[in-house]
């Protein structure tokens, strides 16, 4: 079992078979993370490099004071932030003011064979939300955080972040109740 105040002095000393066990602790987490956020996987294979070597460097100031998941997935979330302002993709302030009108892209024939797996057509509904639903969605249900860890990753307040669970959450099921809908028929 990783026990994260064994390892991490570990670590401090320079030892890198230490840091190894981190890495494998994590990278899934990070990797998932960055990858909801980017939706592309050279892009998050390079971030997540980045992050790793920003925890290792930044170890020494992780001060016990949150989970080790939650301060990692922290950096984690900042440098895609950085990343996709860095490349212009960054979708925060482009959302409409009237979201609950929000309507995802029309049928296109890609849609309709994503629909043949209703995972991958949520997580294409995912994928086409807004960059806040987006990143509280993936943190809450994917990743398993809670309010006040997604408050301490992302910056967004508790209350926000219910808020932004609630509409992302509704509309998905305005989204899935469409799909079964027309799967039916």
């Amino acid at each position: 079992m990783f026990d994260e105040r064994e390892v991490i002095p570990r670590i401090l000393r320079g030892d890198l078979k230490a840091f190894d066990l981190l890495v494998k602790q994590y990278e899934k987490l990070v990797f998932h993370i960055i990858y909801k956020l980017l939706s592309d996987e050279t892009d998050a294979e390079d971030v997540s490099q980045e992050v790793f070597i920003k925890v290792y460097r930044n170890l020494k100031s992780f001060a016990f004071q949150s989970k080790l998941s939650t301060w990692i997935a922290r950096i984690a979330y900042t440098s895609t932030i950085n990343h996709l302002r860095k490349h212009k993709k960054d979708s925060t302030t482009s959302y409409p003011d009237d979201i609950e009108q929000y309507h995802f892209t029309n049928q296109h024939p890609e849609n309709v064979l994503m629909k043949k797996d209703t995972a991958a057509y949520i997580n294409y509904l995912v994928e086409q939300m807004p960059h806040h639903y987006k990143t509280v969605i993936t943190l809450y249900h994917l990743s398993e955080f809670s309010y006040l860890e997604i408050e301490e990753i992302t910056g967004i307040p508790e209350g926000t972040i219910k808020s932004y669970l609630f509409r992302g959450r509704k509309l998905l099921k305005e989204k899935l109740a469409d799909y079964l809908k027309n799967e039916t028929i």
